[in-house]
């Protein structure tokens, strides 16, 4: 089962993409601009503003997940989802995987790149004091970490120090926020293996770890000046349990930050139960009050509704198809999507599925993914739906 739920949830990444949006052509797209000079190859972010920007914008920066294993900035929800049509500026970060460094290397990437993003605030027409995070899953984590540590001086290491790393907005999706609850959370407990994403990203197994586990946590850092939060969650989330936003909600709630929290039952993590036009208008009148009227309202709000069953009834990740049938994208599609430097084959680093997906396509432990590798893959035998 899990071998198929890898797959399906690799094929679904390309189904979700091409139903997505494109960017209109009156949006003025800058890639791969260096945060950090010298830096590692994943200091860069993607940064989009209207071709004719009118005094300084609301920015919105968008935080990637993956598992802090893999992922890119090259995805980015908030650019798709039109707001630089909206009046924002949108910005989408790298920052170092797991593989490269284990934590705290994340957080203080992302701090690295909203301290650059002030710094050149006047150059790109971006209001410094309007500067709001959205994220999900292991993304949703660093963003609730950025909103939380605004005051946690350990995390704002290199350049551009006399500039802040607060932000003024949060939005959360099912991101975790207690790593010791999560991995003990019956249904659950994969996560505390010493292979698991958390494991690797704080350099070993949470239980063995819970120093390092408590120092990763977002709920660590809550305090009263904390920036408002949106919180959404699925109730059926197979990979973060939905207590962990539940937390976070009420630690914000007992230090008075506002926040809130909304379930979408039947949803999963993530995909469709999230496509709901009531998710898309909560999260852009979240923003809309929280960075440009500068709403000084503090709530604490616990909202739900329920997923699309025809958008549920869509998801590729629900069943099999039949016997003979393809189990997930073409080698093209793969190659087109994660080959980035163009040699025909895809690296572990390149590859934007699950890692669990990619140990099962490599079949020689090489490093690499070819065409016969996958093409062996797709033509094995599995269970119908």
């Amino acid at each position: 089962m899990k071998l198929i739920a890898c797959i399906l949830l690799f094929t679904l990444s390309f189904s979700v993409r091409a139903q997505q949006p494109r960017p209109s052509a009156a949006v003025k797209e800058l890639h791969d601009l260096v945060y950090v000079e010298g830096g590692h190859e994943r200091h860069k972010l993607d940064l989009y503003l209207p071709e004719k920007a009118e005094g300084p914008m609301p920015l919105i920066i968008w935080v990637h997940g993956g598992g802090w294993m893999n992922g890119s900035k090259d995805g980015c929800p908030p650019l798709r989802a039109g707001y630089v049509g909206q009046g924002y500026a949108v910005a989408s970060i790298n920052y170092r995987l797991s593989g490269h460094a284990v934590f705290p290397a994340q957080i203080e990437d992302c701090k690295a790149a909203i301290r650059w993003l002030r710094a050149h605030a006047t150059e790109y027409s971006l209001d410094s004091q309007r500067f709001g995070v959205w994220g999900s899953s292991a993304g949703g984590h660093l963003v609730a970490l950025i909103g939380t540590s605004g005051d946690v001086k350990e995390f704002d290491v290199g350049a551009n120090l006399d500039q802040s790393s607060r932000v003024q907005a949060v939005c959360d999706y099912y991101g975790p926020t207690d790593f010791k609850v999560f991995v003990t959370t019956p249904g659950y407990e994969s996560h505390a293996m010493d292979a698991s994403p958390e494991a690797k990203l704080i350099g070993g197994a949470v239980m063995q770890n819970q120093d390092k586990a408590a120092r990763v946590n977002p709920i660590t850092y809550v305090t009263k000046d904390d920036p408002p939060f949106l919180i959404v969650h699925g109730d059926k989330d197979p990979n973060v349990p939905i207590n962990q936003s539940q937390l976070l909600f009420d630690a914000l709630k007992m230090t008075e930050v506002s926040a809130h929290f909304h379930t979408i039952h039947g949803a999963g993590h993530g995909g469709p139960g999230f496509a709901g036009k009531n998710i898309d208008d909560m999260v852009s009148q979240f923003f809309a009050e929280r960075l440009k009227s500068k709403s000084a309202k503090t709530e604490a709000l616990l909202t739900e509704s329920a997923a699309d069953p025809a958008m549920m009834e869509r998801d590729p990740r629900k069943g099999m198809p039949p016997a003979g049938a393809r189990r997930g994208p073409p080698w093209e599609a793969v190659i087109g999507r994660d080959d980035k430097n163009k040699d025909g084959k895809v690296s572990k680093e390149e590859f934007s599925g699950p890692p669990q997906l990619f140990q099962l396509l490599d079949q020689n432990g090489d490093g690499l993914l070819e065409k016969s590798e996958h093409e062996a893959f797709l033509n094995r035998p599995g269970p119908r739906p």
